[in-house]
């Protein structure tokens, strides 16, 4: 094989086989394939895209590209997370302890911040003495003796990935979800544990910008860590702002043992819980993810959690009394407030920006060899939704060198977006994607919406889906969310797969001149036919309440025309139909 072939046929939009990506990981692996073709690839990649099975066999041989992290002596099914990146996403530091406590062997591999996003393992270093690089047999003692470990990755671990990061980093080729998926699940399944759940953030803050692309990417690795023998689910959650209050590492630990105390902001103890809940179930402990968020909650009830968090920081050399005593932290010599320049409610937020602001602090690194200063951040002071008057704090600053504050005060300047009018925060749970076939009967509560929960075999209730349709439901009626009804306030989104496997998305928008109405499948089909899209396979139609939602005439008409082959599932029906069934006299040009 030839480097430069495996490049032309990805840029001409080939499917490579399994030998061919398993000999081009070794290449990258051993440097034997130059920088240059590296890079090349991956614009390739990003353009044309890859399969599924394309993803999967990239994901098994980067993980499988080095050493891997055996854990099969440690008795129990242990169970790891991952959350794709946020700003003040503390969960790790309360979850992996509750879970633990819970009974659940948990085996985390964990990396730094970099950019607006923070890392756990910057913020584990605020406890004095702290180590987080651990030797493989290390970190396996350790799990099987206190039933928790967080370390970094060791050097040999996915070599592969570290190297198509670093290019890719470099070559404005990091968003691409396929290479996106394929570098987290090789470094989970490398990391040895049974069963997997992770969050993937969507909005402001995120890698992920939007809902779309978000259930997207959460699909996807589900599906490779299938196909790679785990159990995989993951939670699409909120980061439009930051979770918690603070933003920064010594702040974010002080805030995660308030919360095992009982004492933390709710967005951050719900998502805790509800995360916890599916590692619980995942890991055998309880038999759906709801019994498992109970027992989460019951651990944090008793200070099982707190505790275990004191036995994690003593194993790896930390000072425990920091546990008890967080005054023992690290704290910033000064602290600065950031005012609302007029009132209203805080409609929107930059969370991108807010951690960019506590990165120019010192709390992040713009370069991997940056230093970290443990002791500064910022602690937000209001919410989306809050009602904000003029002069009062949004944000305080937490301070060291005082010669970065303004840097940090021009990000936070146009972060905020006040209103006169009040607007709903969007939910904390988008979605949750994989528990069909994993045993599940329902969704932990508080969850906005379940993607591919198989429903109850009731003779009431609505008919389970066939197999490969539950992404396009969960995409259709995440579409609904965004739709614009203030006439009707009737709902409707649409989700459009094309022949390549790409899904666009509408929901319905609605005018005072009702001519001008856009229906939910016309929305997908112009996004798509705008992209160059020719090719349609399926469309799933959901809508709010139990009326279902049956295309109008106009758009049969559009997608018999344009989809002479579509299938078309309206949510809520038994079972996909042709359109050529919804529209069985339909005209075309060549009629």
């Amino acid at each position: 094989m030839r480097a430069y072939d495996l490049i032309q046929k990805k840029r001409d939009g080939g499917v490579l086989t399994r030998e061919e990506i398993e000999w081009w990981v070794e290449g990258v692996a051993r440097r034997t394939i130059p920088d240059e073709q590296v890079a090349a690839w991956a614009m390739a990649v990003f353009f044309r895209g890859m399969d599924a099975r394309e993803t999967a066999d990239l994901t098994r041989a980067m993980a499988f590209s080095g050493e891997t992290v055996d854990l099969g002596d440690i008795p129990g099914i242990k169970v790891d997370k991952h959350s794709t990146g946020g700003v003040g996403d503390t969960t790790t530091l309360v979850v992996a302890p509750l879970v633990a406590a819970a009974g659940v062997p948990v085996a985390k591999l964990s990396g730094r911040g970099l950019g607006h996003t923070g890392g756990t393992l910057d913020k584990l270093e605020s406890f004095p003495g702290f180590r987080v690089e651990l030797g493989r047999d290390e970190f396996i003692r350790q799990v099987r003796s206190i039933g928790i470990a967080v370390a970094g990755q060791t050097a040999d671990l996915v070599p592969a990935d570290k190297r198509l990061y670093a290019l890719r980093d470099v070559t404005a080729t990091v968003d691409s979800i396929p290479l996106i998926a394929a570098s987290i699940m090789s470094k989970k399944i490398a990391g040895g544990a049974d069963a997997i759940v992770l969050d993937v953030k969507v909005g402001s803050g995120a890698l992920m910008r939007t809902l779309d692309r978000a259930l997207e990417l959460a699909h996807l690795m589900v599906r490779i860590g299938r196909q790679l023998g785990r159990r995989v689910v993951a939670l699409v959650t909120d980061m439009n702002q930051p979770l918690g209050r603070a933003v920064g590492n010594a702040l974010e630990v002080r805030e995660a043992i308030a919360t095992l105390q009982g004492r933390g902001p709710a967005a951050l103890t719900e998502l805790c819980l509800t995360l916890g809940g599916y590692m619980v179930w995942l890991g055998g402990k309880a038999p759906d993810p709801d019994a498992g968020r109970r027992l989460v909650a019951q651990r944090l009830e008793a200070g099982d959690g707190l505790a275990m968090l004191r036995r994690l920081v003593a194993a790896q050399g930390g000072d425990p009394r920091a546990v008890d005593d967080p005054e023992r932290l690290p704290r910033a010599r000064h602290r600065e407030a950031f005012a609302a320049p007029r009132a209203g409610y805080l409609t929107a937020m930059d969370a991108a920006a807010v951690g960019a602001a506590a990165m120019v602090l010192g709390a992040g690194r713009a370069r991997k060899d940056d230093p970290i200063d443990p002791a500064v951040g910022l602690v937000m002071c209001k919410r989306l939704g809050d009602r904000v008057e003029a002069g009062e704090p949004l944000v305080e600053l937490h301070v060291n060198d005082r010669a970065r504050l303004p840097a940090a005060l021009e990000r936070l300047q146009a972060a905020f977006t006040l209103a006169d009018e009040p607007a709903s925060p969007p939910p904390l749970i988008h979605a949750v994607v994989g528990v069909e076939g994993t045993g599940a009967a329902g969704s932990v509560t508080g969850a906005a919406s379940t993607a591919s929960v198989a429903p109850a075999a009731t003779p009431a209730g609505p008919a389970p889906l066939p197999a490969g349709w539950g992404h396009l439901v969960e995409l259709a009626r995440a579409a609904r969310e965004t739709a614009l009804a203030p006439f009707s306030r009737y709902r409707v989104g649409a989700a459009l797969e094309a022949a390549d496997g790409r899904v666009f998305t509408g929901g319905n928008v609605e005018s005072a001149s009702f001519g001008l109405t856009m229906c939910a499948e016309r929305v997908a089909l112009f996004k798509a036919l705008s992209e160059g899209q020719r090719r349609f396979t399926r469309l799933v139609v959901a809508a709010d309440g139990p009326e279902r939602p049956f295309p109008c005439g106009a758009c049969r008409q559009l997608l018999f025309e344009y989809a002479p082959a579509l299938e078309v599932w309206v949510d809520g029906e038994p079972a996909p139909l042709p359109i050529t069934a919804l529209l069985p006299r339909g005209f075309r040009l060549e009629r």
